[in-house]
């Protein structure tokens, strides 16, 4: 009982609050709701954090408009407490060119956090347009904030980063719900069960149903873990045969990846690094069938330079295949200026021919485009990358055939956050490969939120996915999630592997969203029917 009176007194003194320490209160429980990602993973304090935001929302009611514009205050503050400790990192990269950036990144570290939180706002305002009194209204936020989740991840190309699904993917058992629901399920039911404690404090008449609320989020809790360890064990890690992987991290410095005069040292560096030797039984490069290396390795166009090609020719053995970033050029006439480049992964093979080609989709804003993009070059601006008029998108993503291994589907850095990116319905791979440099973010929680979020994409789909990074961190990863081997943050080494196989389609491959769509829809018409 002075349990439940001590969370009752909290609960009365969080709804009560008003002016700035609302404010403070809101902010601070979105910061420390951060907390529940990679590389803390202390998901335990959305049980402190949902409810407060259920109690503020429970506050605003007193605010006009049926308290729906106090309701979006609050909901914007808390998406600013969470998004600015959640996102600090991609300040990181505007010191890069510290000398024409730099100036640029008080911006970036509070105004991205800014705009993202209005879709946090918008959950919140909406979850209060359909406030009820009793238990339903967790569920009314748990709906709310999933449709303010799925739009951020989808308007102006969206940006799904650290959605609040992703909190219930450590340890690894309970993840296996997204192979049920995907992600936009899993942030339902992670809004649910964690704002389910908030209900503690409804009046004394209720005082046994208002345990029902949290025993079920606990419930849900443990069947999750129940399933996802069911699963594990019905899917031990197997491989494919005859197929070895070396993934090269060459923890280059981010500068010399845009100079062309560095090309002769970055070659050297690939070169020597791809056949460096292992153990005592290790023949370098020859072990492999696919070697790896990141995302736009070269400061070069890299088909156009005959005798990089040729170095590569050299190092692959018979039967052994490069899969790797690089810059590409667009197919003009001989002696025309080139002003724009695709983002892309090629395939090549031991003679240095080119195999297949694969051009990035989904671009980067304001890292690889900018919004307005010519308007904004007359006023001085450019994306970080410095491409002039920006990085041409490619037209479709497929999978690509390889010789001996199974065929790939190939995604360019933060292509692997969007699990609408990932269509594997119709022509299946085998297996996922992720090229990407987040040596923008330096040594900062950024690649370990990325690391998780494409490991998502793996239990989603029921696919392999083999991640080579410029810093780290690369690893090969099964097909329910489980982290194979890896190579850190900011080391520089070479990672050898088989490839996992492939399993049977999930559900979730089968059905896409439409499993959380239904959820949310049955939501929001019982939180409906009860508040009526």
């Amino acid at each position: 009982m002075t349990v439940a009176r001590s969370i009752r007194s909290a609960g009365l003194a969080i709804i009560l609050s008003w002016g700035w320490k609302r404010a403070a209160i809101a902010v601070l429980a979105g910061a420390a709701s951060s907390l529940a990602m990679e590389p803390f993973n202390a998901w335990p304090v959305l049980f402190i954090t949902f409810p407060i935001a259920i109690w503020l929302i429970d506050g605003a009611g007193a605010g006009r408009l049926g308290g729906v514009p106090a309701a979006a205050l609050t909901g914007w503050l808390f998406g600013l407490g969470y998004f600015i400790p959640g996102l600090y990192w991609i300040g990181n990269a505007f010191l890069v060119d510290a000398q024409t950036f730099a100036w640029l990144m008080p911006f970036a570290v509070v105004g991205l956090p800014a705009y993202l939180a209005l879709f946090t706002a918008l959950g919140f305002a909406l979850a209060r347009l359909i406030w009820t009194r009793d238990a339903s209204r967790v569920l009314a936020l748990a709906a709310a904030l999933t449709i303010g989740e799925w739009l951020r991840g989808h308007v102006l190309t969206g940006f799904p980063w650290n959605a609040f699904g992703y909190a219930l993917t450590e340890p690894l058992a309970l993840a296996q719900t997204a192979s049920l629901i995907g992600l936009w399920g899993m942030t339902f039911l992670s809004i649910a069960i964690f704002g389910s404690p908030a209900v503690l404090i409804d009046g004394p008449s209720r005082s046994r149903r208002s345990w029902m609320a949290p025993v079920i989020g606990l419930v849900l809790l443990v069947a999750m873990g129940v399933y996802g360890a069911v699963r594990l064990s019905l899917h031990p890690t197997e491989f494919a045969d005859k197929v070895k992987l070396r993934i090269m991290q060459p923890n280059l410095e981010q500068d010399a990846r845009f100079n062309y005069a560095a090309k002769a040292e970055v070659m050297r560096k690939y070169l020597s690094l791809s056949d460096r030797s292992t153990g005592p039984n290790s023949t370098g490069v020859r072990d492999a069938t696919i070697l790896i290396w990141p995302e736009s390795a070269f400061p070069f166009f890299l088909a156009r330079e005959a005798d990089a090609m040729a170095q590569i020719a050299d190092l692959l053995p018979k039967g052994t295949i490069l899969i790797t970033g690089s810059v590409r050029a667009p197919d003009q006439p001989p002696g025309t200026r080139i002003t724009r480049a695709y983002n892309s992964i090629y395939v090549i093979d031991h003679d240095g021919s080119i195999l297949a080609t694969y051009d990035k989709l989904h671009l980067v804003p304001f890292g690889e485009f900018l919004p307005f993009q010519d308007l904004m070059e007359k006023l001085g601006f450019v994306q970080l990358t410095k491409v002039q008029g920006g990085f041409i998108p490619g037209t479709r993503r497929r999978t690509i055939e390889l010789p001996n291994a199974p065929p790939v589907l190939p995604l360019i850095c933060y292509e692997a956050i969007f699990p609408d990116d990932i269509e594997t319905r119709g022509e299946r791979p085998g297996w996922i490969v992720n090229l990407t440099n987040d040596g923008w973010f330096g040594i900062s929680t950024g690649p370990y939120q990325h690391l998780q979020q494409a490991r998502l994409r793996a239990i989603e789909e029921g696919l392999p996915l083999v991640r080579a990074a410029n810093t780290g961190i690369s690893a090969v990863i099964d097909s329910v999630g489980r982290i194979v081997t890896r190579l850190d943050l900011g080391a520089e080494g070479v990672l050898d592997s088989r490839l996992p196989s492939a399993i049977p389609p999930t559900p979730y491959v089968r059905a896409g969203d439409i499993p959380a769509a239904i959820i949310v829809a049955i939501a929001l018409i019982f939180v409906i029917r009860r508040r009526r």
